[in-house]
């Protein structure tokens, strides 16, 4: 027995059990997770309380609104935490998109945090030139035949004045019985394709970019009706000098960065899932029955099985 009671282990043994015992009772009395009850707002997100209230409203809180505005950022917290507590965020579309939604703009803010140089901007838009590439552009006056006040006879009616326009200039006077009153305008300055597509139709547009300026032309088809056009002058389309438009290159560059950033971290994350398809027989269709069962092969790199 004395050579057991001279033992180190049990010395060691006892000493770990009286330090036990000891920071047991001496330590405070503590919930099992305190954090979870209590609610700490920082200066800066009482700070940003302020700031928001003072850009909506154009001055600072008073007391009292600033009072409320901290209860509702409590509030807030409150309630977020509760719902936790009972699960509501499970299964929840809303939630899963949000999340979702955060988890991409973290990816992205990666490659938005480093600032480019110029030289490298330079290299990425000769690259990319053609995106920056400024479309002809037209200004033209029109005169307008409305299918609905001349029937069959609008397209007639515009070829019978087109040959009297012949040699005309462009602020040639015209009677009032002669054409039709346009809803929107009569003359059209320094417009690219897209915009007459838009405002016209494609194929009145594709028709006065290929237009000679000087000249009364038509008839030519729209979405409203027959027009007589005439083209005072007319943009060439052109690729601009990187000086010109150095910050529009700045942010698609940084765009792009965003892009292969989020891609690069997708696919970093999608290959550690493997996901589960049901099987369909041949002969079914092609949406799956709650019924069917699902069968998959597990893949180390992640898929659809």
């Amino acid at each position: 027995m004395k050579r057991f009671l001279h033992e180190p282990l049990l010395h060691f043994l006892l000493i770990g059990a009286a330090l036990f015992v000891a920071y047991h009772y001496l330590q405070p009395a503590q919930s099992s997770s305190p954090s979870s009850k209590e609610i700490q707002l920082s200066v800066d997100e009482l700070s940003q309380l302020a700031v928001l209230f003072q850009s909506q409203w154009r001055r600072e809180p008073t007391a009292d609104e600033f009072r409320l505005l901290v209860e509702q950022k409590v509030q807030s917290e409150v309630l977020y935490r509760e719902g936790l507590a009972l699960g509501l965020d499970k299964n929840d579309e809303i939630v899963k998109r949000r999340m979702a939604q955060k988890m991409q703009f973290l990816s992205e803010n990666v490659a938005a945090a480093r600032e480019p140089t110029t030289d490298e901007l330079k290299a990425w838009y000769a690259k990319n030139s053609v995106k920056f590439a400024m479309p002809k552009r037209v200004s033209f006056r029109h005169v307008y035949f409305s299918p609905d006040r001349r029937g069959n006879h609008a397209r007639e009616d515009a070829s019978k004045l087109l040959t009297q326009l012949a040699g005309q200039p462009e602020e040639v006077k015209l009677p009032e019985s002669s054409a039709d009153p346009f809803m929107f305008q009569e003359y059209y300055r320094d417009r690219a394709t897209d915009y007459l597509g838009k405002e016209f139709g494609p194929e009145f547009a594709l028709a006065v970019e290929k237009l000679q300026a000087g000249s009364w032309q038509g008839p030519i088809p729209s979405g409203y009706g027959w027009h007589l056009v005439f083209v005072d002058t007319t943009t060439p389309g052109r690729v601009p000098a990187f000086e010109e438009i150095e910050p529009d290159v700045k942010t698609a560059w940084l765009n792009e960065q965003k892009m292969l950033a989020w891609d690069k971290a997708y696919k970093e994350m999608r290959a550690k899932y493997t996901v589960f398809l049901p099987r369909v027989p041949e002969n079914a269709s092609a949406a799956p029955s709650p019924k069917t069962t699902a069968v998959a092969t597990p893949s180390p790199e992640g898929g659809v099985q």
